[in-house]
C-alpha cells in the first residue's frame, strides 16, 4: 500500500515551511521531506528540528542530503539525535550531491567515497560501532531502538549498485513507470549479488503533482522538474555515453536542453524548463484531474512503488494538500485494504 509524503523547500520564512508540514500531517500524509542546499535556501537541519518537536506523527528527513557538504559522522549523529527527539520518526535520504555541491563549485561526491560514507552513516546513526578514518566510533546512546532507514537517490548503474548493496530503498525523482521499473531492476540485481533480499528494497518516487482540470496549466507549472532531473541525466551521458544500457526514455529528452540556472533550481516558471515537452511533463509528474491522478498513482502502486512524495514547488500548495487529503489518499488506501 502506498504511503504519501510531501517535500517542502526550506525557503524563508520558516513559519511557512512549518505551516505546510502541519497541514500535510492533518491531511493524512505520512512523511515530510525537505531539500538540503544550504546556499540556495535556509539550512534544513533547524527546520527538521521544528518537525521533530512540533509534529506528532509525520516521519521526516532530507530528500536528499549528501556526504560532501555534510561531514558523514555529523550527519549520523544529527539524525540519531532527531530520531531520539521525535520518538523514532527520522528517515534519511542521501545522494551524491547536485545543487548543494555545484553551487559552491564542487562536483558530486565520487562513487567510492559515497558508498563508504553511506555504509558508515547507516551503522553509526543506528547505534552500531564503525571504523572511520582509522578510529573506532560508536553512538552508545543510539543503541537498541527502532532503526533509522537510509534511502539512496540514484539513476545510473553504479549508484544503483550502491543502493542495492546498502540502502533500505531507492529514491527516484520521476514518475515514469517504464524508467522506475528499470531503475528498480538494477538496484535489486545488486542486492541479490550482495546476498540481500531484493524484495526488501523499497521504491520511493518523488515528483510534482497538480490536481486540476487545466492539464496544460499543470504541464507549464511542472516543466521545471524534468529540467531538474536533466542535471542527473547529463551526468549519466557523460559517464556512460549515449549508447549505453540506460533507457532512451530517460536520456533522449535532454538533447533539447539548452542551459540550467541553479538560481531557479526547483522553481515554477524557470526558464531552463522551456525545452520540456508536454509528453515529458506528463510522464515525469503526476498531473491532471482527480481521476487522472488516481489512475497514475494506481499504476505506480501496481509496479511496486511503496511511497509517493509530492514535490510541493508549485502554486496552490494548500489546494494540492487538500485534494490529496480529501479525494486521493483515502481512496487509494481504502482500495488497497
Amino acid at each position: 500500500m502506498l504511503t504519501f509524503g510531501v517535500t517542502v523547500l526550506p525557503d524563508p520564512p520558516h513559519t511557512r515551511f512549518l505551516e505546510l508540514m502541519k497541514l500535510a500531517e492533518q491531511h493524512g500524509f505520512d512523511y515530510g521531506w525537505t531539500y538540503d542546499s544550504h546556499i540556495l535556501w535556509h539550512d534544513g537541519y533547524p527546520l527538521l528540528t521544528l518537525l521533530a518537536t512540533q509534529t506528532e506523527k509525520l516521519k521526516f528527513g532530507h530528500c536528499v542530503t549528501n556526504p560532501g557538504t555534510r561531514e558523514p559522522t555529523v550527519t549520523a549523529s544529527s539524525y540519531a539525535t532527531l530520531h531520539a527527539m521525535s520518538g523514532g520518526r527520522a528517515v534519511l535520504g542521501i545522494g551524491r550531491g547536485d545543487s548543494a555541491r555545484r553551487v559552491i563549485g564542487q562536483k558530486p561526491v565520487r562513487m567510492a567515497e559515497f558508498e563508504a560514507s553511506c555504509a558508515m552513516i547507516k551503522d553509526l546513526m543506528n547505534g552500531r560501532p564503525v571504523e572511520w578514518n582509522g578510529k573506532e566510533l560508536e553512538l552508545t546512546w543510539a543503541k537498541d531502538r527502532e532503526r533509522i532507514p537510509l534511502y539512496i537517490a540514484a539513476y545510473g548503474p553504479r549508484a544503483l549498485g550502491v543502493a542495492g548493496r546498502i540502502a533500505d530503498g531507492v529514491i527516484i525523482q520521476l514518475a515514469d513507470p517504464v524508467i522506475i521499473q528499470w531503475i528498480m531492476e538494477q538496484a535489486r540485481a545488486a542486492a541479490v549479488e550482495a546476498g540481500r533480499d531484493p524484495e526488501e528494497l523499497e521504491c520511493l518516487v518523488c515528483a510534482p503533482s497538480v490536481v486540476t482540470d487545466d492539464l496544460q496549466g499543470a504541464r507549464d507549472a511542472t516543466r521545471w522538474f524534468p529540467a531538474m532531473v536533466s542535471n542527473h541525466v547529463m551526468d549519466l551521458i557523460e559517464r556512460y555515453g549515449e549508447n549505453s544500457e540506460i533507457p532512451k526514455d530517460l536520456t533522449e529528452y535532454v538533447k533539447a536542453r539548452k542551459f540550467y540556472d541553479y538560481k531557479d533550481h526547483s522553481r515554477e516558471g524557470a526558464a531552463h524548463g522551456e525545452f520540456v515537452t508536454d509528453e515529458i511533463a506528463d510522464r515525469f509528474s503526476v498531473i491532471g484531474d482527480v481521476d487522472a491522478v488516481r489512475a497514475k498513482l494506481r499504476e505506480l502502486d501496481s509496479i511496486g512503488v511503496d511511497h509517493f512524495n509530492i514535490y510541493l514547488m508549485t502554486q496552490g500548495q494548500e489546494d494540492i494538500l487538500e485534494a490529496y487529503g480529501k479525494d486521493i489518499i483515502p481512496e487509494l488506501k481504502q482500495a488497497a485494504v
